[in-house]
């Protein structure tokens, strides 16, 4: 009889003290912060490979990195030119500010949208890369950037960025 109001007790207190610290572990209403990906907000690992283009639609390079200043603001990004497969590629800095965003795939007379129905995959299609990701707005980065007035020549001969 002991044994069993030992057992029952021990039952007991193991399970009020499950149940307690269940209630501590939830999280209050008041205090909760949940946080989500928005509209506008991108990963910037998900920038790097991201193709950039002129304003004649020509591919003038791709990003090679994006340098923050110590508040955490994009101030720069690195753009490789030339070069191929990763040898022989001339890195130039750009202010991050200068670059038009654009979530929409970069069209030319040769390219056609791919038929890729990953989310997140980057296909190459043609002279141009596009981002099947269903809907824009869900993206984590955008398809391409724009940079107004600059020439794959131009850019090549800017000072080189040097890490």
């Amino acid at each position: 009889m002991f044994y069993k109001s030992l057992a029952t007790a021990l039952l007991t207190t193991a399970l009020m003290t499950g149940m307690a610290s269940a209630q501590n572990a939830a999280p209050r209403a008041d205090t909760a912060t949940t946080t989500m990906h928005k509209a506008g907000e991108w990963r910037a690992s998900k920038l790097v490979g991201v193709n950039v283009y002129n304003e004649g639609n020509e591919k003038i390079g791709d990003i090679n990195d994006v340098i923050l200043d110590k508040t955490g603001k994009a101030e720069n990004v690195i753009i490789g030119v030339g070069g191929f497969l990763g040898m022989g590629e001339h890195y130039v800095a750009i202010a991050f500010d200068k670059l038009k965003w654009v979530n929409e795939p970069a069209r030319t007379a040769s390219t056609a949208p791919a038929a890729n129905n990953d989310s997140t995959a980057r296909t190459t299609t043609g002279a141009a890369t596009t981002t099947n990701t269903g809907s824009a707005n869900n993206n984590w980065y955008p398809d391409h950037a724009v940079l107004s007035g600059a020439t794959k020549d131009q850019l090549k001969a800017m000072p080189q960025f040097k890490y």
